[in-house]
């Protein structure tokens, strides 16, 4: 499968020191981290860790992608909210990868409707785009 060119519109920079058991900072100081292997990998589960940045980052960003699906479809999708799960894992092959369990709580419309919301929003959120035939991602109505 190929790459997909894209027009930039922005780029997030940043650095991460001494891998799992450091920090990361974004270039511009907003984001400064200490990152620790949790507990049940060995750590001292300290600080945050690489998979809870990827769960708050795709939940945010699917979130948003569910705003643009909603407007469009004229949906109202207020209070809705978005959790993202990303559990860590060993490989077949014995590296270690990742999947994710994406639920979705949106109250102001039927079950269904936000059954096609969720999958349209899938379908437009750069992270699902990014993760699709990679990673494991479950979607569902929380």
């Amino acid at each position: 499968m190929s790459i997909q060119s894209i027009d930039v519109l922005y780029t997030a920079v940043a650095t991460a020191e001494n891998g799992r058991d450091g920090r990361v900072a974004s270039d511009d100081g907003k984001l400064d981290v200490v990152v620790n292997p949790p507990k049940e990998l060995g750590g001292s589960g300290a600080g945050t860790n690489p998979e809870q940045l990827f769960a708050a980052g795709y939940s945010a960003c699917f979130q948003g992608a569910l705003g643009v699906v909603a407007r469009q479809r004229k949906a109202d999708i207020s209070d809705s909210r978005v959790t993202a799960k990303v559990g860590l894992g060993k490989t077949e092959a014995g590296g270690f990868g990742i999947e994710v369990a994406i639920r979705v709580s949106i109250p102001n419309v039927d079950r269904a409707t936000a059954g096609e919301l969720i999958e349209a929003a899938h379908q437009v959120c750069p992270y699902s785009n990014a993760t699709r035939g990679n990673i494991k991602v479950d979607l569902g109505v929380a």
